[in-house]
This record gives structure tokens, C-alpha cells and sequence, in this order.
């Protein structure tokens, strides 16, 4: 699949590159796995790009291949270098003369190798930065890590990096894009397919793309085709995550994915009451599950719910984790099946979740939500706001355009209206969304 979008990144790392010709600069690079991280880093457009991958071996390993990396592409003599700090002063102090951009990536792996190198290349890039001109690139696959090391104030990298570039998911627009170009008949709920499934991450819209699945019928054939990557994918990006403890964690994500949505449920779902260090750090850690209340309620109210942040995740364990014995017991067509049958219901809320992000992505509105009432009820879709016009959205979200009640839906918005009054003499907007609106 050809490269798509990523205008400002792109822009933003053509930036730093030009200002690296004054004095060093540092990138990091922030995204979930499969969002195309190491990709973007090599279309950094210097035409001297060194790569360093962190693979798993002992610093000397590395620091030797690394060596070789850097004579090759630099065509310079670098020689034995005991340490990866030694190796990377050599290489600043070389920028000094010689611009080029060095690439780090699965960076966080420098963790299991020597976590002294953080310290390390923290003095070096402190003491030569100024004179060097070396366009730093650093990128990792383990987010919760990469976040600690260059978030966390107690940790030496905190305050280095000139920029840091959150790589988000494709946009609907560029989703859209996508599909018209391998599939310019596409239907509106091939396009829902295509988001259901990947949620709009570029590595999982490439393998469907570029095997041909571009229709609703085929994505999800191909989602449980025998060694289909989709299978194992949730484990494959988490567990590290998670370590030894991650039984626990997936747990609750399948909890909220199956529609367990607020902290007693997932605890009655799971037998037990001690479960709000894990919510905690799923929330504000690992980045996983978002913290919803109804639009307009304090942060303080007691109608939290809970769902998935990343919305492949969200498919994964709905099917996937929750019918892993299907998949133990090479069962695999009834999980097929499963997900044949559930699609229906399961798109709908998918379908909502895109609009969500269709709407997010104008830049218009100040606040997008959802509402119910005290009693979980009286439930509203959608609800944008733009509050310097003034002016409120209200939609109801049905695959079937022809299921649209505007009276029910004005019954909903009146009790809102009772209980919300920061939307009292609102400018108030009313309808229904489809896959016709998509």
C-alpha cells in the first residue's frame, strides 16, 4: 500500500531536520503499535540516514553491529566501541561536522540491555548537543515505557526531546481515501467493515489492502483465515505491556469490550472487588480504557463508565480474547461463525464510535459526548457542541436510516435539557446518522 497522510508529521520532522543544522535535535516518536512509527522516522527526507534497530543482545552485541551500521552508511572508520554512550559521542561529536539523521528504534528495549544508557546518553547529549548537528530520531513499540522515559520528571530523558509526535490512527477521510482507491465501487458498509476491524491502524489496513480484502465479506473472512495475523494480535502488542500480571488486565478489557461498562459491573462479571489499581492504570497508564461520563457532568460524578480507547483492541477482545478456547482448540470456523452473527449489532456501536471521530475531527466543536440519565437510560448517541456559537447537535445513530425516531429522539433531548442546564439557550440541532451520512 502507498504511503498516506501524515502532512504535519511529515512537516514537523522536515522542521527538525532543518533546525538540526543549527544544534542538535531530539524527536521522539509516540503511537501504539502497528501506527507506523519506524516508517515515518525513515521519510525524514536526509539523504544521510543511519538506522539503529535494539535488537536484544548484550550492549557489546549491539554496540558492534551498530559500529558496522555507521561505517557503512557514513563511510567513516568507527572501530571497537565498548559501550553504546562511547559509540553515540563518537557519533555526535562526527554530526559536528557531517549533518545526518540517526534513527533509534525500539528504543525502550535499551531498558532490558542496560538501563544505565538512559543516564548515559542523557550527559552526552547535554554536553555536545549545541555544537552537534545530528537530527535525533527515537521511536519504541512499548508505549507505556516510552512514556515513562521521557515523561516521567524523575527519569533523565524527562525535558530532552525538542518535540514529541503522537502518531494517531487514520483519520475517517483518509480511511475513505484508502478504500476508494482499491475499491472505487466501495459500499458504505465495506467502509464500516474496514473501520470496525482496524480501527484505522495503517498496519492492519495495509494487510487487508494489499491481500485484496477490500469489501465488507472479505475483511472479515480474512480477520479468521487459519495463521491470520489478527488472531494472536492482542496478545502479541500487550503482553509486554503487561508482564506477568497481564491475565488480570485482559480480563477487564474483555469485560468493557462485552459491554461491561462501569467498575461494579466489570467486578460482578469477575468475582472479585478489588479492581481499581487495575482501572487506574489501564486508564492513565497503559492508555487503554477512557473514563466517559454524560456531556457536561463534573469529573466528580458517580455515572463513570468505562470503553476501549483503541478500537481494533476493542474488536480483538470482544471475539478474539473472549473465544480463545475456539481458537486452542483449532475451532477457528466457529468463531467465524461468532462473529458473523454478532457483526450486525457490534458494527452499530462501531458505527457510532466513527461518527464520534468524524466529528472530532472538524477542529469545530468544543465538547463531543454522549448522555444518560441517573438511571443509565434515556440514552443519547452523539452530542457536539460548539460553545462560543452556542450551539448544540443531537443525533441518534442507527445503520438503518429508516429506524430514526425524531419523536423519541425529542424526548431524550427534553429530559437532557432538565438535567444539563449548561445547554439552556443553546441553539439546538437535532437528527439521525446512518451509513448513508458516512
Amino acid at each position: 500500500m502507498k504511503f498516506y497522510n501524515r502532512i504535519n508529521e511529515l512537516n514537523a520532522l522536515a522542521t527538525a531536520k532543518e533546525r538540526s543544522l543549527a544544534e542538535g535535535q531530539m524527536t521522539v516518536l509516540m503511537g501504539r503499535r502497528r501506527i507506523g512509527k519506524t516508517e515515518l522516522a525513515r521519510r525524514c527526507n536526509d539523504s544521510t540516514l543511519l538506522y539503529f534497530f535494539v535488537a536484544r543482545k548484550t550492549e557489546a552485541l549491539l554496540c558492534d553491529d551498530f559500529a558496522r551500521e555507521a561505517e557503512a552508511i557514513l563511510n567513516i572508520p568507527v572501530g571497537t566501541r565498548k559501550s553504546f554512550a562511547e559509540l553515540f559521542r563518537f557519533l555526535l561529536v562526527y554530526a559536528e561536522e557531517h549533518p545526518f539523521t540517526l534513527i533509534i528504534d525500539e528504543f525502550q528495549d535499551f531498558q532490558r540491555i542496560n538501563p544505565a544508557i538512559f543516564s548515559e546518553l542523557q550527559r552526552e547529549w547535554d554536553l555536545h548537543k549545541a555544537k552537534s548537528h545530528i537530527n535525533l530520531i527515537i521511536s519504541g513499540s512499548v508505549f507505556s515505557l516510552m512514556k515513562r522515559i521521557f515523561e516521567d520528571a524523575s527519569e533523565p530523558l524527562f525535558g530532552r526531546a525538542n518535540q514529541t509526535i503522537w502518531l494517531n490512527t487514520f483519520s475517517t477521510s483518509v480511511l475513505k481515501e484508502i478504500i476508494a482507491d482499491y475499491n472505487p465501487k466501495y459500499t458504505a458498509e465495506d467502509l464500516l467493515a474496514l473501520f470496525t476491524v482496524t480501527g484505522g491502524v495503517p498496519w492492519y489496513v495495509t494487510l487487508l489492502m494489499d491481500n485484496g480484502k477490500i469489501n465488507k465479506n472479505s475483511i472479515l473472512e480474512y480477520v479468521t483465515e487459519p495463521n491470520s495475523p489478527f488472531i494472536n494480535e492482542g496478545k502479541n502488542i500487550l503482553i509486554e505491556e503487561f508482564g506477568a500480571d497481564y491475565a488480570t488486565h485482559f480480563s477487564i478489557l474483555t469485560c468493557v469490550a462485552g459491554g461491561r461498562l462501569t467498575r461494579g459491573e466489570i467486578e460482578n462479571q469477575m468475582n472479585t472487588t478489588n479492581l481499581g489499581s487495575y482501572i487506574i492504570r489501564l486508564e492513565n497508564y497503559y492508555s487503554l480504557i477512557e473514563k466517559q461520563l454524560p456531556i457536561f457532568a463534573k469529573e466528580t460524578a458517580k455515572k463513570v463508565r468505562y470503553t476501549l480507547s483503541d478500537n481494533f483492541l476493542d474488536f480483538w477482545f470482544r471475539f478474539f480474547y473472549k473465544y480463545q478456547s475456539y481458537v486452542a482448540n483449532n475451532a477457528i470456523s466457529q468463531l467465524t461463525r461468532i462473529i458473523n452473527r454478532d457483526y450486525d449489532s457490534y458494527s452499530g456501536f462501531a458505527l457510532e464510535r466513527y461518527f464520534e471521530r468524524k466529528w472530532r475531527e472538524t477542529g469545530y466543536y468544543t465538547r463531543i459526548g454522549k448522555y444518560w440519565d441517573r438511571k443509565g437510560g434515556n440514552e443519547i448517541d452523539l452530542i457536539a457542541v460548539n460553545e462560543i456559537d452556542n450551539v448544540a447537535e443531537i443525533y441518534e445513530i442507527k445503520k438503518d436510516k429508516s429506524r430514526f425516531d425524531k419523536a423519541a429522539l425529542e424526548l431524550k433531548v427534553e429530559n437532557l435539557l432538565q438535567n444539563c442546564l449548561e445547554m439552556n439557550g443553546m441553539k439546538i440541532r437535532i437528527g439521525g446518522l446512518s451509513l448513508e451520512d458516512m
